[in-house]
């Protein structure tokens, strides 16, 4: 039974190492391993560089996950190895992964548990993250490098961001920016050579500095301080069970709020065409019906819920009314109905709800800086 679970775990393990590579690699190339009409299809030695991408971001995930692992055996929890979730297709970009999870076989009894456990997989991968991106940033390759992935950007020689720029503006070409954080803009502004930093829009095709950005884009998420992800476990054994039950709902409304804010304006019902009109109240009651799925769980009401839903929509239209240009980030909005939905707002009832130790409070509050330090209001641009 034993050997059957580990050759379960290694299998994950083994096709997420290959589905993040080959993903890497159609990152690196702007390319995929399946063509398109008119596409180059890529071979063996693309692929064998995506492992560039792959081994840091996976040592990263991996590094995280067996800090809760050991940290949980060392609390006497049992818990399994970690599950790495592979996903990719071919057919579009991806990184190869939805990331991996290891399960709780037993009930926690105490907040302290939930906290030692929920904090050491973000901090520990953090500090593997960390000295990912300075390595990233300190070792960049010279500039001809974006012009083997781009040739026609050769003729423009330094000046080719903008080219870039001026097509993105056009609409003759679509890109994707990494939207920065304070750490990675940290380490772009001061630990960078700014001579070989590659424009905003090409930083996809550097393999380490997207592991790194990633790495702290899935850190920034897990410590959302919401449910049972890890910053939920940290602030409910912060503050404790009335007192997490009682903010935890405040936020969650607060980060969907943000999430959905600009997505639609008073001004897109306005245009005086009629099909335009009904797309755009087809997208809304989409759109109503997601924040429904994402507050059904807040209250055993449906009715609430429904409530909440279209408060928040009146909300950000009156917000959108009044600063035409402040927006959110939809994409959040994926990872809100999952949470709402399924992983939950609130957390798990403990019997025991000792304070935490000083010691423990001031890990608490570094995970805080880490949250604010790796989190990227808009991560993709």
């Amino acid at each position: 039974m034993q050997t059957r679970k580990y050759l379960i775990h290694s299998a994950l393990f083994l096709i997420t190492l290959l589905t993040t590579t080959a993903a890497g690699a159609e990152w690196m190339f702007g390319r995929f391993f399946i063509p398109f009409p008119g596409t180059t299809a890529m071979g063996w030695r693309e692929f064998v560089a995506g492992f560039n991408f792959s081994l840091p971001f996976l040592t990263v995930l991996t590094v995280h996950e067996f800090g809760h692992y050991f940290v949980a055996r060392a609390n006497k929890v049992r818990v399994t190895l970690p599950y790495y979730i592979p996903f990719w297709f071919g057919l579009g970009q991806s990184i190869g992964t939805m990331g991996a999870f290891i399960r709780i076989k037993e009930y926690i009894s105490s907040r302290q548990k939930y906290f030692d456990i929920g904090v050491a997989g973000p901090l520990a991968g953090f500090v593997v993250a960390l000295v990912l991106l300075w390595y990233g940033f300190t070792h960049l390759p010279p500039v001809d490098y974006i012009f083997t992935i781009h040739p026609e950007y050769k003729k423009y020689g330094l000046r080719y961001g903008e080219f870039v720029t001026l097509n993105l503006n056009k609409g003759n070409v679509s890109a994707l920016a990494l939207g920065d954080n304070l750490l990675f803009w940290f380490f772009k502004t001061y630990v960078a050579d700014q001579s070989l930093l590659p424009h905003p829009y090409e930083m996809v095709h550097y393999p380490y500095l997207l592991a790194g950005y990633l790495s702290l884009f899935f850190t920034s998420l897990n410590l959302i301080p919401i449910g049972q992800l890890d910053g939920g476990h940290v602030l409910y054994a912060m503050i404790g069970r009335k007192r997490f039950n009682a903010l935890a709902p405040v936020l969650f409304v607060g980060f969907v709020f943000y999430a959905g804010l600009g997505f639609f304006k008073v001004a897109d019902f306005a245009t005086g065409d009629d099909a335009v009109f009904q797309d755009q109240l087809m997208k809304l009651v989409l759109y109503v019906g997601a924040l429904f799925l994402a507050f059904s769980r807040i209250n055993d009401r449906p009715i609430t819920s429904l409530l909440i839903a279209l408060s928040v929509v009146v909300a950000q239209f009156a917000v959108s009314f009044m600063f035409p240009t402040v927006e959110g980030y939809i994409g959040f909005m994926v990872f809100a109905v999952v949470l709402g939905r399924f992983l939950g707002v609130y957390h798990p009832e403990t019997e025991e709800n000792e304070p935490l130790s000083t010691g423990r409070k001031l890990l608490g509050w570094l995970a805080v800086i880490v949250f604010i330090l790796s989190f990227s209001p808009k991560p993709f641009i």
